[in-house]
């Protein structure tokens, strides 16, 4: 059985982020760790803005079962965290859209505004590579690059935005900062 506290905020959370465009309808992937070795994913098919307790699957970190086939595409890249940053007590995936199109004529994202230059400073825009071989490699890259980064925020070139934190408040947060951060350096681009 899936606890509904942890449900119910993962649900009220995904709500939020869909609105400010952090997740798509059937985009993203959010999580949230149980105890030592599970975690509660959205599935597949869930749609964030309608999140309920069969839009989530309980998984175990060290072991696949039949519930890995509904859950989320991202699954597979948020057990290998959980398994090998445990400081992540919550992880989620999305494609902001204005961090994302940033990525996409950008090497960093170096913040001016003064809520993105405290929290981050500067953050660099990974390449995933070849595209076709992402789903592949990105568990161990993502994870790798998460833990030798010691940073809490990947950026993926064209991909989306992954974070992990110990609090989900915090999470959110850096979400939004992010997004806007992102979003000042767009809107300035067109004034000059």
């Amino acid at each position: 059985m899936i606890n509904t506290k942890i449900v119910k905020l993962l649900s009220n959370l995904s709500l939020t982020m869909f609105r400010k465009n952090f997740f798509g309808i059937y985009h993203g992937a959010i999580s949230a760790k149980v105890d030592h070795n599970s975690f509660i994913i959205n599935t597949s098919d869930a749609i964030f803005d309608e999140m309920s307790e069969n839009s989530f699957c309980h998984l175990s970190t060290t072991k696949q079962d039949y519930r890995w086939n509904i859950a989320s595409i991202e699954s597979h890249i948020h057990a290998t965290i959980y398994n090998n940053i445990h400081e992540a007590k919550y992880i989620a995936f999305g494609v902001p859209i204005f961090t994302t199109a940033y990525t996409l004529d950008h090497d960093s994202i170096v913040f001016d505004d003064y809520f993105g230059k405290t929290t981050f400073g500067e953050v660099p825009i990974i390449k995933p590579g070849n595209y076709d071989t992402w789903y592949d490699r990105n568990a161990l890259e993502i994870t790798k690059y998460l833990k030798e980064s010691h940073s809490n925020v990947m950026i993926i070139k064209g991909v989306g935005m992954y974070i992990y934190d110990r609090d989900i408040n915090e999470l959110v947060r850096k979400i939004a900062i992010m997004e806007n951060s992102c979003r000042l350096l767009s809107i300035r681009s067109s004034y000059q």
